[in-house]
C-alpha cells in the first residue's frame, strides 16, 4: 500500500515538472513572438519616418528644381545672349514680380545650361537688375523708348505700383477717376458733351463746338476790317460824345446793331456756347469741380463780353446814356480773343503747350530775372554813356528799359540808339549778353517740349505688337502641381528620368530638335547613357 501510494506521488511530481517546462515553452514563445512583433513596429515606424525624410528631402529639393535654383545661392539669367548673375535674396526682396517668385520664373528655365534665358531688350534688363539691386528705384535708361520702357515693365510684372509711381516720376498726369452722374440720362448727356471720345455723337458735337469756335474767332478779326468798322466806331464816338455833352444818343440816327450781320452770327456763336456750357453744369456730377476746372472759366469769361455789350446796346436803343466809357468798351472787346483757348479743349497741341509751360514755369521765372538784371544794367549804362550828347534819345533810365530789352531779345527796332562810341560798346555788350542770357534756359523749355510732344505720339500709339513667348516649358492644361503633390515616379529629387513618360512631358518636350532630342524621345526598354541626369548643377 505505501509503496502504491510512493509510486502514485512520483507520478504526480513528474507530471507537474513536465507542466512547468510546457508553461515555461509556451512564455518564451510568447516573449519571442512579442519581441518579433516589437521589432517588425519599430523597424516599420524607422522606415516611415526615414521615407518621410526622404519624401520631404525630395519635395524641397524638387521644389528648388521648380525654381530654377542653383545649388548655391546665385541665379544665372541670359538676357538675349547678355548673361547676368545676381543672388537668390537680391530676387527675393520682390516676391509678386516675376523674377521674385520661383514659381513663375520656372517658365523660362533651362535645365541644360543651368540659367533663365529671357528673349527681351538688354538696355532695359540692365534697370529692371539695377531695381532689384538697389531695393526699389528704377530708373529708365536714356537710350530706351519710353513705350518700350513700359511694356518691359509690364513683362517682369513689377506691380502696379511700380507702375504708377514711375508713370509720376515721367510726368505723366495722375488718371483720376471720372466721377459720372448717377442719373443715367445726366450720364449720357454728360459723356455726349465732355468726352468726345466716348462716342461717335460725342465727336459730331465736337467737331460743330470747333467749328462754331473758328467761325466766332473770324468774326471777331473780320469785324475789325475799315470797310466794315467805319460804321460801328462811328456810332459809338457819337454816343460817346453825346453822353459827354449830356445829350440823349436817341436823337442821333444811327442804323441798329441788330441789323449788323457780324452781331447776329456772333449772336448764333455765343447761343451754342450758352447751351453747351449750361448743358455741361446741369450734368455735371460736382458743381464745385465744375467751377475750379480751368476750361470751364474760359469757357464762362468767353460769353460774358457778348452780353456785357448786349446789355449796353439795349440800353442805347432805349434812349438810356451809355453807362461805361469808349475803352472800357473795347477792352471788353478784347476779351472775346480768349476764345480761342477754348480750342484747347479739342486739340492735343495746345494741351502739349500748356503742359510745357507748366512744367517750364521755373526755367521761365529764371529767364526773366536774367532779363531784368540785363535791362537794369544796360539800361543805366547807356544813359550815362549818352547823357552829354545832345541828340540822345535816352533822357532817362526808365527811357532807356525799352531799348535794352529790345536789344536783349535781338529784335532791335531801331527807334531808339546810341549815337556816341561809349553808348555804341555799351549796345554791343546788351546784345551779345542778351544772346547769352536768352540762350541758357531755352534749350530747357525746348526739351520739355520734346519730351511732352514724344510722350503724347508714343501714347496715342495703339497698334498691338505680339512679342515671342520665351517660355522652355508648355502650359499644362491641368494647372501647375502643389507643393504637397508627389514628384513623380521614384521620387527622385532633383534627378528627373530623361525617358519621362508622361509624367515628365512637359521637361523633354522643349528639347525636341536640340541636344537632348535623343534622350528625350521616349525609348522603351533601353535605357540611355546615365539613367538620371542633374537638373541643376554648380553655377
Amino acid at each position: 500500500m505505501d509503496k502504491g501510494g510512493g509510486g502514485g506521488g512520483g507520478e504526480e511530481g513528474g507530471g507537474s515538472e513536465e507542466g512547468m517546462e510546457v508553461k515555461k515553452q509556451a512564455e518564451e514563445e510568447i516573449s519571442e513572438s512579442d519581441k518579433k512583433l516589437k521589432d517588425q513596429r519599430n523597424k516599420a515606424e524607422k522606415g516611415d519616418k526615414e521615407k518621410g525624410e526622404r519624401k520631404r528631402e525630395n519635395r524641397r529639393s524638387g521644389s528648388m528644381w521648380r525654381g530654377g535654383w542653383a545649388l548655391s545661392e546665385r541665379l544665372a539669367i541670359n538676357v538675349s545672349g547678355m548673361r547676368y548673375e545676381t543672388q537668390i535674396r537680391t530676387l527675393a526682396q520682390f516676391p509678386d514680380s516675376l523674377l521674385g517668385d520661383p514659381q513663375r520664373r520656372l517658365r523660362y528655365f533651362d535645365p541644360l545650361r543651368n540659367e533663365i534665358f529671357l528673349d527681351r531688350n538688354r538696355f532695359c534688363f540692365d534697370a529692371i537688375l539695377y531695381f532689384y539691386q538697389s531695393g526699389g528705384r528704377l530708373r529708365r535708361p536714356a537710350n530706351v523708348p519710353l513705350d518700350v520702357f513700359m511694356d518691359e515693365l509690364r513683362f517682369y510684372e513689377l506691380g502696379e505700383d511700380i507702375m504708377a509711381r514711375f508713370k509720376e516720376d515721367e510726368g505723366f498726369p495722375k488718371e483720376e477717376p471720372r466721377p459720372l452722374p448717377d442719373n443715367e440720362i445726366q450720364r449720357k448727356l454728360w459723356m455726349l458733351f465732355e468726352h468726345p471720345e466716348s462716342s461717335g455723337g460725342a465727336r459730331i458735337i465736337a467737331i460743330i463746338s470747333v467749328m462754331v469756335i473758328v467761325v466766332s474767332i473770324l468774326i471777331f478779326c473780320l469785324e475789325t476790317l475799315p470797310d466794315f468798322r467805319v460804321e460801328k466806331e462811328l456810332r459809338e464816338q457819337m454816343a460817346y460824345q453825346a453822353f459827354l455833352a449830356g445829350n440823349n444818343s436817341s436823337q442821333i440816327p444811327m442804323s441798329s446793331p441788330f441789323q449788323d450781320p457780324f452781331f447776329l452770327v456772333e449772336t448764333m456763336c455765343i447761343c451754342w456756347f450758352s447751351f453747351e456750357l449750361v448743358m455741361r453744369f446741369t450734368c455735371s456730377p460736382s458743381k464745385m469741380s465744375f467751377f475750379k476746372d480751368v476750361m470751364n472759366i474760359i469757357d464762362f469769361f468767353a460769353i460774358i463780353p457778348y452780353f456785357v455789350t448786349l446789355g449796353t446796346e439795349l440800353a442805347k436803343s432805349k434812349g438810356a446814356t451809355p453807362s461805361m466809357s469808349l475803352a472800357i468798351v473795347r477792352v471788353i472787346r478784347l476779351v472775346r480773343v480768349f476764345r480761342i483757348f477754348k480750342l484747347s479743349r479739342h486739340s492735343k497741341g495746345l494741351q502739349i503747350l500748356g503742359q510745357t509751360l507748366k512744367a517750364s514755369l521755373r526755367e521761365l521765372a529764371l529767364l526773366i530775372f536774367f532779363l531784368f538784371i540785363g535791362v537794369i544794367l544796360f539800361s543805366s549804362a547807356v544813359y550815362f554813356a549818352e547823357v552829354d550828347s545832345p541828340e540822345t534819345a535816352f533822357t532817362s533810365i526808365p527811357e532807356a528799359f525799352w531799348w535794352a530789352v529790345v536789344s536783349m531779345t535781338t529784335v532791335g527796332y531801331g527807334d531808339m540808339y546810341p549815337v556816341t562810341v561809349g553808348g555804341k560798346l555799351v549796345g554791343s555788350m546788351c546784345a551779345i549778353a542778351g544772346v547769352l542770357t536768352i540762350s541758357l534756359p531755352v534749350p530747357v523749355i525746348v526739351s520739355n517740349f520734346s519730351y511732352f510732344y514724344h510722350r503724347e505720339m508714343e501714347c496715342e500709339d495703339n497698334q498691338e505688337y505680339t512679342h515671342i513667348s520665351t517660355s522652355l516649358w508648355e502650359e499644362e492644361e491641368g494647372g501647375e502641381e502643389g507643393e504637397e503633390g508627389e514628384e513623380g515616379p521614384g521620387e527622385q529629387g532633383d534627378r528627373v528620368p530623361l525617358e519621362g513618360g508622361t509624367a515628365y512631358r512637359g521637361i523633354c518636350a522643349p528639347l525636341n530638335g536640340t541636344l537632348l532630342a535623343g534622350l528625350c524621345a521616349g525609348q522603351t526598354g533601353v535605357q540611355s547613357v546615365g539613367s538620371v541626369y542633374p537638373l541643376v548643377t554648380q553655377v
